[in-house]
């Protein structure tokens, strides 16, 4: 749930806030929808689409529901949901990330640890090497594997 939360927890209250112009209710909004996805997974039907464009339209249907509750007068229509993020490429971006992550957790350790010094911190191969005290041939044939590695996965 916490990975759900951490994926989508931005785009649902994003919508919310749009539409009802109230952090306060916006939070509430997503509160909701969240403990809704924790005590009824089944409300979501794989098949039909992604999980992520399935909690946005919640969130806006949540959201205007409670704009009708709260201004009945107010048409629902004049409601415009812009975003200036692109759901499905953010969604596409997350999924990546999470076979990245994965294909790096299925790395021997040495090159798994190359290539969070390489990539998440910065250093060169010399640094490295100097840093773990491989010899640097070692440690650009660990990186090298490990991009091959990765390569092949996203081949596939």
């Amino acid at each position: 749930m916490a990975v759900v939360f951490d994926r989508y927890g931005r785009a649902v209250y994003s919508v919310a806030l749009r539409i009802l112009k109230d952090t306060g209710h916006a939070e509430d909004v997503m509160q909701e929808i969240f403990f809704q996805v924790w005590r009824n997974s089944d409300s979501f039907v794989q098949g039909r689409g992604s999980l992520g464009a399935w909690l946005v339209v919640v969130a806006r249907n949540r959201s205007i529901d409670l704009l009708r509750r709260r201004k009945p007068t107010d048409s629902v229509e004049d409601v415009v949901l812009t975003s200036p993020c692109n759901l499905a490429s953010e969604v596409e971006h997350n999924a990546m990330i999470e076979k990245v992550q994965k294909v790096l957790k299925d790395l021997p350790e040495e090159q798994q640890r190359s290539m969070e010094l390489a990539f998440f911190e910065g250093l060169s191969h010399s640094e490295i090497a100097e840093k773990t005290g491989d010899p640097l041939g070692t440690v650009k044939t660990r990186i090298r594997l490990a991009l091959i590695t990765l390569r092949k996965a996203f081949s596939a």
